[in-house]
């Protein structure tokens, strides 16, 4: 499990830096799409790892589900499996909240 924790740090990192670069070359020339205004950035960047981290609490719960098939009757993943399934159904409802209130913020500042 803890490799599998540090694969998900190094490709969270990953993420975050390609999206950086991403939303900075979108900060290109007005005229031509790009946005200069810094509310719209943040808002964009957060809702991107917003949806990162439901993708990685959707994985987790397929690989908890595979564990949980393949513990072969051993209590001990079961228990484990089930409350790795259960965290990452709280992670995203977390999320989803989160989600809502970043929408909430961008109509509250109208954007």
């Amino acid at each position: 499990m803890t490799k599998f924790i540090s694969k998900t740090l190094i490709g969270t990192y990953f993420f975050l830096a390609s999206t950086s670069s991403a939303i900075a070359l979108d900060l290109g020339e007005p005229g031509i799409g790009g946005s200069t205004d810094l509310r719209q950035t943040i808002i964009k960047l957060v809702k991107e790892v917003l949806l990162f981290m439901a993708l990685i609490a959707v994985v987790v719960i397929v690989i908890a589900g595979v564990r949980l098939v393949v513990s072969q009757g051993e209590q001990e993943q079961i228990e484990k499996s089930k409350k790795t399934i259960i965290y990452a159904i709280i992670g995203l409802i977390v999320i989803l909240l989160a989600t809502a209130i970043v929408k909430f913020v961008e109509m509250a500042l109208g954007l």
